[in-house]
């Protein structure tokens, strides 16, 4: 994929805002102006914008009222343009998009690309794009996850493998920005599947103490999930091994791996 930079008059801000439970709001801004993704709750991002910023966008990942729950309420309040997937029904949406759509976003000069990427839900998208001209950001939702991945609410392990491997064909530096904080829980698993792994090892110790600090965990670096996150790294022979151990048959294909993986997490505690 070829991402565009945005102007060069000032650099983009990007933030994740503590919502709900567990969620992340994110908010990108620029020139005074900000765009936010999947606000499942709109006073989080009505806070932020009493600091004097217009918001522009909406964009959505998915139908799920965690991620649109604050949507109606920010557009009367604000009359941004909401923007969610084509195939699935998203409060107030003005563009529907897919896979192959630009979004070119006013006020900011930001341009994201469209990825179809369905498993958690059936219409769930991402978007892509540069946040400055050196430093590319992919909002995720729920499919992809600092050291995991998302439950397979309405597609097939096949789709989700193949929506993390569109993800992970990104370049190694983007920005990964999900949409919860479940990192700390997520390694756990992960070090069940690969206990030996040093990368992984490091990245629990550096999310405890983030953590500790009160501090997110995310975002984190596509390079950083494809030497620790299990869901990426199926073709691995440790993780197979791991994988075929733990569903007692032999997993062949990483696309066997992955499935493997997915129940094994649903029941990990």
């Amino acid at each position: 994929m070829n991402f565009i930079a945005p102007t060069p008059d000032a650099p983009a801000a990007l933030t994740p805002i503590p919502a709900l439970s567990d969620n992340y709001i994110w908010m990108v801004q620029k020139n005074g102006h900000a765009i936010v993704v999947d606000p499942g709750d709109a006073d989080p991002v009505l806070d932020r914008l009493a600091q004097g910023l217009i918001l522009e966008a909406i964009l959505i990942t998915h139908h799920h009222h965690d991620h649109v729950g604050g949507v109606q309420a920010l557009h009367q309040r604000t009359g941004a343009r909401v923007y969610g997937p084509r195939h699935e029904n998203i409060p107030v949406r003005d563009v529907p998009l897919e896979e192959g759509d630009i979004v070119d976003l006013p006020g900011t000069g930001l341009q994201f690309q469209i990825l179809d990427i369905p498993g958690h839900t059936a219409g769930h998208i991402a978007y892509a794009g540069r946040l400055d001209a050196g430093q590319i950001a992919v909002f995720c939702g729920d499919t992809l996850f600092a050291a995991g991945c998302g439950r397979l609410f309405e597609g097939t392990p096949a789709q989700m493998y193949d929506s993390l491997g569109k993800i992970g064909s990104l370049p190694p530096d983007t920005l990964v920005c999900c949409a919860h904080e479940y990192t700390a829980a997520n390694i756990r698993w992960a070090l069940q599947v690969e206990p030996t792994n040093a990368a992984l090892q490091a990245r629990a110790q550096d999310t405890a103490r983030l953590r500790a600090q009160g501090l997110p965990t995310v975002p984190s670096r596509l390079g950083l999930e494809l030497q620790t996150n299990p869901f990426l790294r199926t073709g691995h022979p440790d993780v197979r091994a791991a994988a075929s151990q733990h569903a007692a048959t032999p997993l062949n294909t990483p696309q066997a791996v992955f499935a493997g993986l997915r129940e094994w997490k649903n029941n990990f505690k």
